[in-house]
Formats: structure tokens, sequence, C-alpha cells
């Protein structure tokens, strides 16, 4: 049996040629064992019409195994040759030609060494994809971030808006002023509760002494 894997064969018949001879040389062995079973019996019932035959029919069981071996040899024989000429001229393909599904080689033809770099092309255009792909993630998670740190923001505005309308209310122009008015009174405030520890703290003294 030939070695030649014949994948292009194999491609096109849907099978392997190797396999087609092998099934093909077993249904020739099949029907060689079924001819010598049926010459047996053909043997066996002409003996019976003999009469006297002092031939057993183990004796032709063992004749018929005999001639079934050398038939086998001389089978294999001729089918060494019957393999070679399915395999070379009958379920081969000839190499000038080409698939309906392998013309696309035909028409772009690559070298080794240009399918490399197209393959190293490919790479390089995944990692910029995927570097694309982690950078807009990047950017929309940003986005997020500036959403809610744009809603921070319009709190704070509208914080801003209502306190300035509650200083219009008490007859303050703005809110710049407001908060110097506050630092102002604050400080005051501040000086009042000084000079009202200092004192309580007279008057502490005063009670301790007496």
């Amino acid at each position: 049996m030939s070695v030649n894997p014949m994948a292009y064969e194999a491609q096109f018949f849907g099978f392997t040629p190797q396999t087609c001879v092998l099934r093909v040389y077993i249904a020739f062995q099949d029907y060689l064992f079924e001819i010598m079973l049926v010459v047996e019996s053909v043997i066996l019932k002409k003996l019976d019409a003999i009469p006297g035959s002092n031939i057993s029919p183990l004796q032709i069981r063992k004749c018929t195994e005999k001639f079934f071996v050398f038939m086998k040899e001389q089978f294999n024989k001729l089918f060494g040759n019957l393999e070679k000429v399915l395999l070379q001229l009958v379920l081969s393909i000839p190499p000038n030609v080409l698939l309906p599904e392998d013309k696309v080689h035909q028409q772009y033809p690559y070298s080794k060494e240009q399918f490399r770099l197209l393959q190293e092309e490919v790479k390089e255009l995944q990692r910029q994809c995927r570097a694309e792909a982690s950078a807009g993630q990047a950017l929309r998670a940003e986005l997020e971030e500036q959403k809610v740190v744009q809603a921070e923001l319009e709190k704070i505005l509208q914080w801003f808006a209502g306190l300035e309308s509650i200083c219009r209310e008490h007859g303050t122009s703005s809110v710049k002023e407001s908060f110097t008015f506050l630092t102002q009174n604050s400080k005051k405030l501040q000086d009042v509760l000084k000079d009202v520890e200092k004192k309580s703290k007279r008057v502490k003294k005063h009670h301790q002494l007496l």
C-alpha cells in the first residue's frame, strides 16, 4: 500500500485514494473466498454422485484451503500492479490541475516570505486594534468620571446661586461682600469671646480669694 498521503486527492474526492484501494482489495478477497466455497460445494456434490469415492469432505476442505492460499498469493501479485494503476492514473490529480476552491492561490500567488510578512502585518493590526479598544475603554471611563465631576460642579453652582439669592434678600449685593461681612463679624465675635473668657477667669480668681 502506498504511503504517499495524497492530501490534495483526499480534498477533492472526500476520501483518501489509499482507503478506496484498500476497500477494493478487501472486496476482491471476500469475493475470492466466496468463490472457493462455491467451488468446494460443487466438488462435494460431484463426489456424492460418484459411487465408491474414497475422498472425504475433510480432504476436499484441505485442498480448497491450499487452493485458496495459492489464489490469494497470485491475486496479491496482480493487485500490486492494479494498485499502482489506480493510484497513479485513476485516483491522482495532475500537478497542473487546481481545484476550484484553490484557484484563488493562482490568482494571488504568495511566496513563503510574503506569507510570513503578511502574517506579521495581521498580528500588528490585531495589536493595534487591541490597543485602540483599550484606549477607547479608558476614554469611556474618563468620560464617566467627568460626568460625575460635572454633576458635583453643578451642585456647587446651584448652592452658590442659592446663597447669592439669600444675600440679595438680606441687602448684600454680592457673595463676595457677604463673605467679607461674615469674616469681619466672625472676627468681632472671636474678640468678644476672648474678652468674655478673660473676665470669666478674673471672676473665678476673685471668688477663690474670698
